[in-house]
């Protein structure tokens, strides 16, 4: 069934008889966030080697078995399968058809909408598909507005917009930054534009939005100061990886829409989540380093970067680091050669 939108955070809390979750949509942040409220609030805990089992993208086969596999410390058992794709529905169907009480969460970031697996999970009536798209526009400034109030944090209307131009792509991070406005203006304090702008910052800096944009466009350099400064702040190996492949598939999707008739410009326009204008002619650029072909591999190889930094036991920095900047080679000698048939 499709869950609708009022009825979610009420499933999160007791989602019932219900055996299978497939979290769907754009906002990476706010899937995980869904996902990982059902496995605490049904297993207790998100690491509990007893209750909770997680299992990679290609050991999705184990499903069946694992729903029918008791607790040995009694209390429902769950099974998380992160970045699930159609490769997940026969199992799923399996597993739907079974007696297990195990519940299923299947987190499935861009996720298309004639999905096998989403079809599947919206029909039966005992899994639940949940939408989880990024907020925009006023409905995105309503929550920004809402969430400072609860702080007793008002917000000025020339920092609530340029808030909203900036916030949203990503809920997760969207609730981190209003936190720190709402900790910086303090209890009766007031937001206006220069202080949004010193919590917030305007995203001009190099975070790891500006590594993934570099390097798909081609920038070796900037890519690789870029993805330093991230990691030094604290973003972890596989985050990395994992922000890399949303970004390979949002340039995916984007590709598909041209093939429809799409200019690149339009394409680019109609990206979902949104690219933020100053990132637009980075974004262009990777659209022209990049064919439908090369960007599948690309996110092929992003899988297989994952699990080596989970098995191999080298350090995962450096292996994430390779892959980072072996992209943005790619993307340099794509851009060369374009150029090079372009000056013959």
């Amino acid at each position: 069934m499709k869950l609708e939108a009022r009825r979610i955070d009420g499933f999160l809390r007791d989602p019932g008889p219900v055996r299978v979750a497939l979290l769907h949509g754009e906002d990476v942040g706010l899937i995980r966030e869904r996902a990982g409220l059902l496995v605490r609030n049904l297993a207790g805990s998100l690491d509990d080697p007893f209750r909770v089992v997680e299992l990679e993208r290609d050991e999705v086969a184990r499903i069946p078995d694992e729903m029918l596999s008791m607790s040995l410390t009694g209390g429902r058992r769950v099974v998380r399968v992160r970045d699930a794709t159609d490769a997940a529905h026969n199992a799923v169907q399996t597993a739907l058809a079974g007696r297990g009480d195990a519940f299923l969460v299947l987190e499935a970031p861009g996720l298309a909408p004639r999905a096998k697996l989403r079809a599947l999970v919206e029909k039966a009536t005992d899994a639940a598909a949940i939408a989880c798209y990024a907020l925009e526009g006023r409905a995105l400034e309503q929550v920004i507005r809402a969430t400072l109030a609860e702080r007793d944090v008002t917000v000025d209307p020339e920092a609530l917009t340029w808030l909203g131009s900036q916030l949203g792509a990503d809920q997760a991070v969207t609730r981190g930054e209003i936190d720190k406005l709402a900790t910086y203006a303090g209890p009766g304090g007031r937001v206006d534009l220069d202080a949004a702008r010193v919590c917030v910052g305007d995203l001009a800096g190099l975070s790891l939005d500006d590594a993934l944009f570099a390097a798909t466009a081609g920038d070796v350099p900037a890519a690789d100061r870029a993805l330093e400064l991230a990691i030094a702040e604290g973003a972890s190996a596989v985050g990395v990886l994992r922000a890399a492949l949303m970004h390979m598939q949002r340039l995916q999707r984007a590709r598909a829409d041209m093939q429809t008739g799409k200019s690149a410009a339009e394409a680019a326009k109609s990206a979902r989540p949104p690219v933020f204008f100053r990132r637009e002619p980075a974004f262009l650029q990777a659209l022209g380093a990049w064919s439908p072909t090369t960007l599948d591999a690309a996110c092929q190889r992003l899988w297989d970067t994952e699990r080596s930094c989970k098995r191999t036991g080298a350090p995962a920095e450096t292996i994430c680091r390779n892959a980072i900047i072996g992209i943005a080679q790619r993307a340099a000698a794509a851009r060369r050669n374009g150029d090079r048939r372009r000056g013959g």
